[in-house]
């Protein structure tokens, strides 16, 4: 996975009591979700009961960091907060199946195609805090 960059504009993430590890995780550069207990089913975003099976367990899973955009899209008017210019939000498919919203950084909008191949990095924001964001994955 990537280093961390910067970004003092980005704003914190909302912190949840379901999510908290998913941000403690990010702060320290790993990419995780939510796995049921009780049938093994990952989960995104993370919640206090499987949708599946109703187990109240649940535990930490490491994710690849490897996705597909699956679309995409760059917010103009209004002008996102915390970003000095539009961002490219992207619905990503990461390997285990799972989709996350995050941001695609390094790539200019007219690069930007659905099934592209992205790896995770994470990005610092105002707070010191860190979110996942994804790359061009030039190697996949």
């Amino acid at each position: 996975m990537s280093a961390a960059q910067t970004d003092p504009d980005r704003p914190d993430p909302i912190m949840s009591l379901d999510g908290a590890f998913f941000w403690k995780a990010a702060e320290e550069g790993r990419f995780v979700a939510q796995k049921c207990c009780g049938c093994g089913a990952l989960l995104h975003p993370p919640r206090s009961i499987c949708p599946n099976c109703l187990c109240f367990e649940q535990a930490e899973q490491e994710l690849s960091g490897r996705g597909t955009v699956m679309s995409w899209v760059m917010p103009i008017h209004p002008p996102a907060r915390g970003f000095e210019t539009p961002p490219i939000v992207v619905l990503i498919e990461v390997e285990e199946g799972l989709r996350f919203v995050s941001n695609v950084v390094g790539v200019a909008p007219e690069d930007m195609k659905i099934g592209m191949k992205v790896k995770v990095g994470f990005a610092k924001t105002q707070g010191g805090k860190a979110a996942p964001i994804f790359h061009a994955d030039l190697e996949g």
